[in-house]
């Protein structure tokens, strides 16, 4: 389609960029605090969370476990886990905890390998007691079956490789190229956080449209991205 050929000319999203003066917006200014998740396969959980009002960064990495500098080929005793930096004014982490036991790709309650499992790895005091209030309240509702989560601090976070971060935009690649990402952008990058959500459909066309203003994008980039949350709005999520 005529979508396409608007993309794949890099040229043209090159040249508004220069005429234009916009910019991809990788770092947004404002004061955030983190939460850090495994809730399955941290491809769909970034997408979740990347396409949620209020979250600025997600990285993909691995937690939770001993061994020194993990791979994923090499994961040893960690769990694929999800760092957030959110807006506490926009967002609380009650709310994020919410997202968090509703959308588990294995289910809560069933026991999983260790790369997999259910996990809130707390970056304080106040985190872990709402943690454990929410992960009692959420018992409750899900009785007899047993939540198999656990509650750890967070003591160490290594970031994945490159190819898995903001893996369902990277699938867009002249998009992807059109944002000048590199290594560390891949990982820290609020345009790529944000379109890696709403690409696949999160968040939908009506909430993009109250955030595509702060992401520095061009109309062309604006238009392959609508086209896609349009297609995508209310798609499932996981691999």
């Amino acid at each position: 389609s005529s979508l396409h050929t608007v993309i794949q000319s890099i040229s043209i999203v090159r040249n508004e960029q220069k005429e234009l003066n916009i910019l991809p917006v990788h770092h947004l200014d404002r004061a955030f605090k983190t939460a850090t998740f495994g809730m399955g396969c941290f491809w769909g959980a970034e997408s979740l969370y990347g396409g949620t009002r209020g979250v600025l960064r997600t990285t993909v990495g691995y937690a939770g476990g001993t061994k020194d500098q993990p791979t994923y080929r090499n994961l040893g005793d960690h769990t694929e886990v999800l760092e957030i930096d959110y807006d506490p004014t926009v967002i609380s982490y009650q709310q994020l905890l919410h997202i968090f036991w509703n959308n588990h790709e294995y289910g809560l309650t069933t026991a999983i390998k260790r790369q997999y499992m259910s996990i809130i790895l707390y970056h304080d005091d106040e985190q872990k007691q709402i943690a454990e209030l929410s992960k009692v309240k959420e018992g409750k509702r899900r009785a007899p079956e047993v939540i198999t989560t656990e509650i750890a601090p967070k003591r160490n976070f290594y970031p994945a490789e490159d190819y898995h971060q903001k893996y369902r935009l990277q699938g867009h690649r002249d998009l992807s190229e059109t944002l000048n990402l590199n290594s560390k952008l891949l990982k820290t990058s609020y345009v790529a956080t944000k379109l890696n959500g709403y690409l696949v459909g999160v968040g939908g066309v009506e909430q993009f449209k109250t955030e595509v203003d702060t992401m520095g994008l061009t109309p062309s980039q604006k238009e392959y991205c609508y086209h896609y949350i349009e297609k995508n709005e209310g798609q499932g999520l996981y691999c």
